[in-house]
């Protein structure tokens, strides 16, 4: 056995498994799998919202960088992470939002969140979902504006207001995005393109989105008197498919094993269903996901399997 060490001192345990997917190759999927709702923000609430991807996504690159230069650490912008967060960080914005707002959340999820915990790997919360809530704290007037400026001739109301006031919504709009919101969560078609793209490459397992989903389908069925419009208004309206797809499958911030996913994905599911229904603010995603990062090491403690001969009672 010492001599084996000798011949091969860093090898870890098993399992061993090859495989060509790489972190830079994985970012750049999900980068791939938000250009529809990037697309579809900028035809439907107008090019501004590209003004507002493109900056925040500098900015989270920037910080990056410079962070990593001062501190003489291994700069680590080719893995791509920097982007996504730059790109989901904006796509939780406002479509008229002033840009340096997202600016802000990007050096504040980029240096903050992540690199003062380690890097990529070892924030224990989502940069980008830490970065919105950080935002709609700091700026709420500004993160909860959807009057659009420009993009006067639409409502204002998002579909969660009109909701709450009792308003019919068009089950059709939501769908196809239709409606105010944020730039990434207002068209559902897109996002399950998204996710079908990220589940076709191998990115992500459906688990989570699927058990999340289905958590706050069941939440709201039973809390809106069975009644399924209200359900399907409640799961196409504001965030639950966007952060089903972009943020609730974190690999960093999210279980490792099967069981801790499910329970990870059942606890955010009922959290976004309780915030949403008795709650002052209307959604619930971001913050439920944010509680359910605060768990996961919980969840992979009582999830994961004893080893073979382990944990057996004497006789």
């Amino acid at each position: 056995m010492e001599e084996i060490k000798k011949i091969l001192p860093n090898v870890s345990s098993s399992p061993h498994f090859r495989s060509t997917l790489t972190t830079r190759r994985e970012m750049l999927d999900v980068c791939i799998a938000m250009l529809p709702i990037v697309i579809w923000g900028a035809f439907h609430f107008g090019p501004y919202t590209l003004v507002i991807t493109i900056c925040t996504v500098a900015t989270a690159v920037a910080a990056e960088y410079i962070y990593e230069k001062l501190m003489h650490l291994p700069i680590t912008i080719g893995d791509c992470s920097a982007i996504v967060t730059g790109m989901i960080l904006s796509m939780n914005m406002p479509p008229a939002i002033p840009v340096w707002v997202p600016m802000v959340g990007a050096v504040f999820a980029i240096v903050v969140v992540k690199q003062l915990y380690g890097g990529l790997g070892q924030n224990f919360i989502n940069p980008a979902i830490a970065a919105r809530c950080f935002l709609h704290i700091a700026y709420s007037g500004l993160m909860n504006d959807f009057s659009y400026g420009s993009f006067d001739n639409m409502t204002s109301a998002t579909p969660l207001a009109m909701i709450r006031a009792g308003e019919e919504v068009n089950l059709w709009d939501l769908f196809i995005g239709n409606v105010p919101g944020t730039i990434g969560e207002v068209s559902k078609l897109c996002l399950l393109i998204g996710i079908v793209y990220m589940i076709w490459r191998n990115i992500i397992t459906p688990r989570i989105p699927i058990v999340y989903i289905g958590t706050v389908a069941i939440f709201m069925f039973i809390v809106g008197g069975f009644d399924p419009y209200y359900m399907l208004i409640q799961l196409m309206s504001g965030a639950i498919i966007f952060a089903a797809c972009f943020m609730a499958n974190d690999y960093v911030t999210s279980p490792v094993t099967h069981q801790g996913q499910i329970l990870y994905a059942i606890f955010c599911g009922i959290m976004t269903g309780i915030i949403r229904t008795w709650s002052p603010t209307a959604e619930g995603a971001s913050y439920s996901i944010l509680l359910g990062n605060l768990l996961v090491p919980i969840l992979d403690r009582i999830s994961i399997p004893k080893a073979f001969g382990m944990g057996g009672k004497k006789k």
